[in-house]
């Protein structure tokens, strides 16, 4: 059973720095994409970054473009979301997904929250202005 779980959420005045990351267990397969996506109250989970674990390569949201780095140490199966130069408006729920449908692998529907079939419980990140 696919397991992820994140970490390193908290509260942090704008202008700092978190990192959050998702330890990933329970799989077999080497191709799949992992990706960040928050939520913040009243609003609909929207994408943040992902990474292809296999070819390496990345995407991000405009909103966090510059700020944020997604990387991973393989060894540990463990995705990070470095954030830095925080502002209020990334305060939300942090959440890590992982798919391994096509669509999602190749890119055409990297955002897309119903297209990641494991999901970890979630971390709040607040900034506080």
């Amino acid at each position: 059973q696919v397991q992820l779980v994140e970490s390193g959420g908290g509260l942090v005045q704008a202008g700092g720095s978190l990192r959050l990351s998702c330890a990933v267990s329970g799989h077999t397969f080497n191709d799949y994409v992992i990706a960040w996506f928050r939520q913040a109250p009243g609003k609909e989970r929207e994408f943040v970054s992902s990474l292809n674990w296999n070819g390496g390569w990345t995407f991000y949201a405009d909103s966090v473009r510059g700020r944020f780095t997604i990387n991973e140490d393989s060894a540990q199966h463990t995705t990070y979301l470095q954030m830095s130069r925080l502002k209020p408006e990334d305060t939300a729920v942090y959440y890590c997904a992982a798919s391994r449908r096509s669509d999602v692998i190749i890119g055409t529907r990297l955002g897309h929250p119903d297209e990641y079939d494991y999901w970890g419980q979630g971390t709040q990140v607040t900034v506080s202005s």
